[in-house]
């Protein structure tokens, strides 16, 4: 119903009323919810980067004490690691020198019996030594190779067959963990 119409009677003029009453108090709200927004997008500009500023220094001073806490730690560990490191190896060799104290607290005369007691006790130390890790380098008929063997000699007049070659070993090379720990000391082939 337009305002026109209103002339035809009070109710409906009254109607009409409550409508444009209506009408204008959305439009009124409208206004006023506009009015709100910008005002509350319109805060203070330096007070809302302030409050950013704070945010982020605060994220950045907890995340420098967090790093320096990680550094810390770190540090902490390696030195623990550095200085207790071994203790896995010791322990693993404890046993062993057990056995070497009970074979020379034993007075037997036999020289068999001593021999074989050393040589069980050579043995348990080589498996322990490859538990943990540590192998010896193959040098028996094997190429020379910079990598695993020292030359300490060359000798001449072995043939081709045995040239390049390893042909003796004055003292065996270890690795530890596939990492040479000592090269070994060999003879070569010329």
């Amino acid at each position: 119903m337009s305002k026109k119409e209103i002339k035809v009677e009070g109710e409906d003029l009254e109607l009409n009323n409550e409508e444009t009453t209506l009408n204008e108090a959305d439009t009124q709200t409208d206004e006023s919810n506009e009015e709100k927004v910008p005002a509350e997008e319109e805060l203070d500009p330096l007070t809302v980067a302030q409050t950013e500023v704070e945010q982020w220094k605060d994220k950045y001073v907890r995340l420098v004490a967090e790093f320096d806490n990680y550094k810390k730690r770190t540090l902490k560990e390696k030195s623990e690691l550095i200085l207790n490191g071994s203790e896995k190896t010791v322990d693993a060799i404890l046993p062993i020198l057990d056995d070497f104290e009970r074979a020379l607290a034993d007075n037997t005369e036999d020289p068999q019996a001593i021999k074989e007691g050393f040589e069980l006790i050579y043995k348990k130390f080589m498996k322990t030594l490859e538990t943990l890790g540590v192998k010896k380098i193959k040098t028996d008929d094997a190429d020379f190779n910079v990598d695993y063997h020292e030359a300490i000699a060359m000798v001449p007049g072995m043939g081709d067959d045995k040239k390049g070659k390893v042909i003796d070993c004055v003292q065996t090379g270890y690795t530890l963990n596939d990492k040479v720990i000592r090269h070994a000391k060999v003879a070569v082939g010329q």
